[in-house]
C-alpha cells in the first residue's frame, strides 16, 4: 500500500510540475490575480473572462518568475473566455486531451498560478455530458464538472489529468457552486474567433420568444408539437423590419425545427448566417407562412 501511495503522489506532483510549463499568472483584475493558460508559444493566453475586468494594463506572470505586459485579444462572457496576447515568444503551449477522452471517475487536478508559483487540488471529474448551453447564452461542446475545490485564483487554469494533460479551462463563472472545465473543442473554437475578429459574430433578430404548443392540425402538418411564440420585437430590429409581430409562432429557422429558446439561440450562434437573409417559418392567424429576415450582428 505505501508503495502503491508514493508511485501515485510522485505522478500527480510530476503531473502538476509537466503542466505548470504551460500555467501562468493573470493580472487582470484590482484584487486577486487569476490565471491563465499558453495556448500558442507566442504570447497567446486563453483564460477566464470573469478574471478580466478592464482591457489595459495588463499582465502576465511566466513560469520562469518573470513578468510581462500583455495585450487584451478579446472576449465571449457567454463561455467565460478570453484571450489575451503577451509580450514574448517561445513559451511552452499546453498539452491538451482528445475530445471524448476524459471519464467519469478520472482522477484529475485543478491548478492554477495566483502567485509566483503553482498551486494544486485534487479530485475527479464527476459527471460529463453532451454539449450544453450556458445561463448566457454560449455553446459549450461537452458538460464536464470536477468534484475539486478551486482555491480563489484558480479560474482560468487548467484541469489536468494524472499524466499532466489538459482537460479543459477551469471556471466558477458560469453557474455558482459548480467547479467546470470548459473543453478545448470550446476554447479552440472561441480563441480562433476571437484572435481573428477581436469579438464573437453572433446572429441579431430581436425576438422575445416562449415555447408554444400548436393546435393539433398543425402538428400534424409541421410534424412538431411546439413552436416559439413571439411576446417582444425590439425597436429597428431585424425582426421589426421584416414585420415579424406580437403572437407569431416561429416554427422553423433556416429550415430547422425551432421548438425552443436554445434551438433558437443555437441557430443564431452560426457567424455564417450574420449579415445575410435566412428564411422563417411561422404561424400566424391560424396560417403557416414563411419570411425573409436580414439577420444582424450581435458582438
Amino acid at each position: 500500500m505505501a508503495n502503491t501511495l508514493a508511485a501515485l503522489s510522485k505522478a500527480t506532483a510530476d503531473a502538476v510540475e509537466k503542466a505548470g510549463a504551460s500555467i501562468v499568472r493573470v493580472e487582470g483584475r484590482r484584487r486577486l490575480p487569476a490565471s491563465g493558460i499558453v495556448w500558442a508559444a507566442d504570447g497567446v493566453i486563453v483564460t477566464a473572462h470573469h478574471v478580466v475586468t478592464r482591457d489595459d494594463g495588463l499582465r502576465v506572470g511566466l513560469p520562469g518568475g518573470s513578468t510581462v505586459a500583455a495585450a487584451f485579444v478579446g472576449r465571449d462572457p457567454s463561455t467565460d473566455l478570453a484571450v489575451l496576447k503577451a509580450d514574448i515568444t517561445g513559451l511552452t503551449t499546453a498539452s491538451w486531451v482528445e475530445p471524448g477522452a476524459a471519464r467519469v471517475g478520472e482522477l484529475v487536478l485543478a491548478a492554477g498560478r495566483p502567485g509566483a508559483h503553482v498551486q494544486a487540488t485534487l479530485g475527479v471529474i464527476s459527471a460529463l455530458n453532451g454539449g450544453w448551453r450556458t445561463p448566457a447564452g454560449g455553446h459549450v461542446d461537452q458538460f464536464v464538472q470536477a468534484d475539486i475545490v478551486m482555491y480563489p485564483g484558480f479560474s482560468g487554469g487548467p484541469l489536468i489529468n494524472a499524466e499532466g494533460v489538459f482537460v479543459g479551462l477551469m471556471t466558477s463563472g458560469l453557474v455558482r457552486g459548480m467547479s467546470l472545465a470548459i473543453p478545448v473543442m470550446t476554447v479552440g473554437r472561441v480563441a480562433e474567433a476571437l484572435l481573428r475578429d477581436g469579438y464573437i459574430r453572433r446572429g441579431y433578430l430581436g425576438v422575445s420568444a416562449q415555447p408554444a404548443r400548436l393546435p393539433e392540425p398543425l402538428q400534424r402538418e409541421l410534424k412538431q408539437e411546439t413552436g416559439l411564440l413571439i411576446v417582444g420585437v425590439e425597436a429597428g430590429s431585424p425582426a421589426e423590419t421584416a414585420g415579424l409581430m406580437l403572437g407569431d409562432t416561429i416554427v422553423t429557422f433556416n429550415n430547422q425545427p425551432m421548438r425552443s429558446m436554445d434551438d433558437l439561440l443555437a441557430a443564431l450562434a452560426d457567424p455564417a448566417i450574420v449579415d445575410a437573409e435566412s428564411s422563417i417559418r411561422m404561424v400566424r392567424g391560424g396560417l403557416v407562412q414563411t419570411q425573409s429576415v436580414h439577420i444582424g450582428i450581435r458582438g
